[in-house]
C-alpha cells in the first residue's frame, strides 16, 4: 500500500535508471507524449528470442510497461479462465501453479498463499495488465528490459532436475537463490523431501517478500453482512466502499483495532444492534466487494464515515470532507 515515487537529477540519476531497468519500470524520460498513459505501440516483445506480437497491445501506465496477461500466459504454455462477474483471471502455468489475478486488487492468490503487488492489476478491453516484471516472474520466464531499444525481452527458464549429484546446494549456487527460497516456492519443507528426478522450480517472483495481510473467515462473513445491509441495493463500486469504511476504521487509531469492534461499537452501525446484521445474506456482488477490499481495493481513500444525506444531516456531517459517493452514500472524513 506505501507507493514511494521521487525524481532524481544529478549525480545520482545513473544509478538511479540503472535501478529502475533492473525492477522493469520504464523511466519517464524515454516515453513519448502520446505514449504517457496508453498503449506501448513503440515496444518490441520477443519471447525466447522470437519477436512476436500478442492479440492484446502491450500498455504504459504510471511509466511502467504492462503486459496483457492472458496472451502472454498462452504464449508461454499456460491455460487462463476469464471470470467477468469478478473481473478475474485464472491462470495455469505449464509448471502446474495457479495464480488468481483481479482488477484492482493489488493482492495475487499464488497456489495456497496471498501476497501483495506494489501496483494492483487493472483492466482495458476486456483484458487484464500487470506489470512486465511480474508477469514473467509469476510465469517463470526471466526478463530483460532495454528501454532504449524499447524491446522488452522473456525468456522462458526450465525447472532443474535434481539428481544424486545435483541437489539443492547445487541448484541454489548455480541459479543463485537461497535454498530456503527454493524450498517455499516448491512448497517443500526441507531438502530431505527431494529425490533424484524432482524439477524444481527455480524464478522466484518478487511478491514473494510481500505476504499479504491474513483475514479470517469469519471476519470475512461479518463484513459482507454489514455490507449487505448497508448497501445490497447499491452498485459493486458502493458496496466496495462501506466495506472499506470499516477496514479505513480498523487502521485509524481513533477506532477500534479490529473488524467485529468496529461493526459492534458506536452507533455508525445500528444494524449490528437490532438483529438486521444477523439475518443478513449477502448476495454475490457484495461477497465479492467485502474480499476484494480485504485483498486491498480501495476506492474511498482514507474516508471513515458514510451517511445518506437526505436522512442524515446535522453540522458534524456537513462538517466533513466528501472523499466519493456514490448512489444513495456520501463517504468522507
Amino acid at each position: 500500500m506505501r507507493v514511494q515515487a521521487r525524481w532524481i537529477r544529478g549525480k545520482m540519476l545513473g544509478p538511479i535508471v540503472a535501478f529502475i531497468l533492473l525492477c522493469g519500470l520504464l523511466p519517464a524520460a524515454t516515453v513519448s507524449a502520446e505514449q504517457a498513459d496508453g498503449e506501448a505501440a513503440e515496444v518490441t516483445l520477443k519471447i525466447d528470442g522470437a519477436k512476436v506480437k500478442l492479440a492484446d497491445p502491450l500498455r504504459i501506465s504510471n511509466g511502467r510497461l504492462f503486459l496483457p496477461v492472458a496472451s502472454l500466459a498462452n504464449r508461454l504454455g499456460a491455460k487462463t479462465v476469464w471470470d467477468s462477474d469478478n473481473e478475474a483471471v485464472t491462470i495455469h502455468t505449464a509448471h502446474g501453479d495457479e495464480i488468481v489475478l483481479s482488477n484492482g486488487v493489488p493482492v495475487v492468490y499464488f497456489n495456497d498463499d496471498r501476497y501483495r503487488m506494489d501496483v494492483a492489476p487493472f483492466v482495458a478491453e476486456g483484458r487484464i495488465y500487470i506489470p512486465l516484471r511480474n508477469v514473467a516472474e509469476l510465469l517463470h520466464a526471466d526478463v530483460k528490459w532495454d528501454a532504449e531499444a524499447q524491446l522488452a525481452e522473456l525468456d522462458s527458464v526450465k525447472p532443474a532436475v535434481v539428481t544424486e549429484e545435483y541437489g539443492l546446494t547445487e541448484i541454489s549456487e548455480q541459479y543463485g537463490v537461497s535454498k530456503s527460497a527454493l524450498l517455499e516456492r516448491n512448497k517443500l519443507k526441507s531438502s530431505a523431501e527431494l529425490k533424484p528426478g524432482a524439477k524444481l522450480q527455480v524464478v522466484i517472483p518478487s511478491i514473494f517478500d510481500n505476504k499479504a495481510e491474513p483475514y479470517t473467515e469469519k471476519d470475512y462473513l461479518l463484513l459482507a453482512k454489514l455490507t449487505q445491509v448497508e448497501s445490497g441495493y447499491e452498485s459493486y463500486e458502493g458496496q466496495l466502499a462501506v466495506a472499506n469504511v470499516v477496514l479505513n476504521r480498523v487502521k485509524d487509531s481513533r477506532f477500534p483495532n479490529t473488524i467485529r469492534d468496529v461493526i459492534y461499537s458506536g452507533k455508525q452501525f445500528p444494524v449490528a444492534h437490532n438483529g438486521l446484521l444477523d439475518k443478513s445474506v449477502p448476495n454475490a456482488s457484495v461477497l465479492r466487494a467485502a474480499k476484494d477490499a480485504l485483498n486491498g481495493k480501495n476506492n474511498i481513500k482514507d474516508a471513515v464515515y458514510f451517511y445518506n444525506p437526505r436522512v442524515t444531516k446535522g453540522a458534524f456531517w456537513s462538517g466533513l470532507d466528501t472523499v466519493a459517493t456514490f448512489g444513495t452514500h456520501r463517504f468522507a472524513k
